[in-house]
């Protein structure tokens, strides 16, 4: 059965919303987030102080869609009041790892006693800050630092050796403050 799927997100003091062709962009005092919503039957506007997310004759499929959007909005709008912030730790049992930020590189230094640097591109947005075996990642889009923490991490996998004796690498230890 079709119905109107409707749902209003509040913004609180301080947090303006902007919807051009397509593209929302919120903006706050932790920063700015944008992102592209563009769907055939979802229709999305700012009023006032609301951003509404409307479906006019909905179906179960709409409602999914419906609340994707809603949820990527929430997290928007969570993100400029508070940054979301990844932490990872350096572990090396075998050879002493170092990394480093250089410009919009995350460099690997003597990953498993390997002469060649591994390099990963930060994503655009992010801050990444090295203090000792600690890497804080961070950014008011949770996409962006979820990404930027995942590509660094990813950077140190270990192929074609035994895991359980091989343990090196960066693993993350929090996640948009979530310990794991």
């Amino acid at each position: 059965m079709k119905k109107e799927l409707r749902k209003e997100i509040e913004l609180a003091e301080g947090i303006t919303a902007q919807l051009n062709k397509g593209v929302l962009t919120i903006k706050g005092p932790k920063g700015e987030v944008q992102k592209s919503f563009l769907h055939t039957r979802v229709n999305i506007s700012v009023e006032a102080k609301n951003i509404v997310v409307f479906v006019p004759l909905g179906t179960k499929k709409d409602k999914t869609i419906l609340s994707s959007f809603v949820a990527h909005i929430k997290n928007m709008v969570k993100g400029v009041k508070e940054v979301y912030v990844y932490k990872l730790k350096v572990c090396s049992g075998h050879f002493p790892i170092t990394a480093t930020v250089s410009g919009e590189d995350f460099i690997v230094k003597n990953f498993l006693g390997e002469s060649v640097s591994r390099k990963t591109k930060i994503i655009k947005g992010a801050e990444v800050k090295v203090n000792g075996a600690e890497v804080t990642v961070s950014s008011p889009s949770k996409e962006v630092a979820g990404q930027t923490a995942a590509r660094i991490e990813n950077l140190c996998r270990i192929t074609n050796r035994d895991l359980r004796i091989f343990q090196d690498g960066i693993y993350m230890t929090q996640k948009a403050g979530k310990d794991i």
